[in-house]
């Protein structure tokens, strides 16, 4: 005796057209989100170059900022009343140079060589052409530092302009020049703050720091 299934169990398969259909319908689909990540890909693409010169800006300000507020630290009743100065320094490849200075008590990670680090670094940076900004130190501490160059470090490529600005306390008033300016009795002036200009790959950027004065026991922040 055969079994009968009811009518509503019954099932009936897809047909040529359907699957047809469905396969379109999946094909579609998958062109138009394969687009959209081409389509992504290439806007985050065409833009990251951007992004990686905007990151290095932020990263070379941010530690040169971090570098000075280190050297307006305290360092005792020996310390010089300011902790910048402007400084004439042999650079070995362009001869001299009067570059901004100050002195680091316990080095910078920057400041690498083939030996322990050194303390009661001596430091200036400075541009120089078709290289960028350099930073160039030496230890107090060093025997052959009368006879030899400081050491040289590229801090970035990309600095194609360092401006220092003035501040008029008579008249309020601020002037910039590309090198460092002399007083009237032709001493060196210690400027307020410094501008650097980047460039790279059609990008420009344009960062001011300024130098903070040793004026309290406690670290400027």
């Amino acid at each position: 005796m055969s079994r009968r299934f009811p009518s509503s169990c019954s099932g009936r398969g897809f047909t040529l057209v359907e699957l047809l259909l469905a396969i379109s319908i999946m094909a579609m689909l998958l062109v138009a989100l394969f687009t959209f990540v081409f389509s992504m890909g290439e806007i985050w693409g065409h833009g990251s170059e951007k992004r990686l010169f905007e990151q290095h800006v932020n990263a070379v300000t941010r530690h040169l900022e971090a570098m000075f507020r280190r050297a307006a630290l305290p360092l005792g009743t020996g310390a010089a009343a300011e902790p910048f100065t402007i400084r004439e320094v042999r650079t070995g490849s362009a001869g001299t140079g009067n570059f901004l200075g100050f002195d680091l008590s316990d080095g910078d990670r920057m400041l690498i060589w083939n030996g322990p680090p050194l303390p009661e670094v001596q430091c200036s940076i400075g541009i120089e052409s078709n290289r960028g900004l350099m930073l160039y130190w030496q230890s107090k501490l060093e025997l052959n530092r009368a006879t030899e160059p400081p050491r040289a470090v590229l801090v970035s490529p990309f600095v194609t302009k360092v401006e220092y600005f003035y501040r008029d306390d008579d008249t309020g008033s601020w002037r910039s020049d590309t090198t460092p300016q002399k007083s009237a009795e032709g001493h060196w002036r210690v400027p307020d703050t410094i501008k650097l200009t980047f460039a790279h790959a059609g990008a420009t950027a344009e960062r001011t720091l300024t130098l903070p004065a040793r004026n309290g026991a406690m670290p400027l922040f």
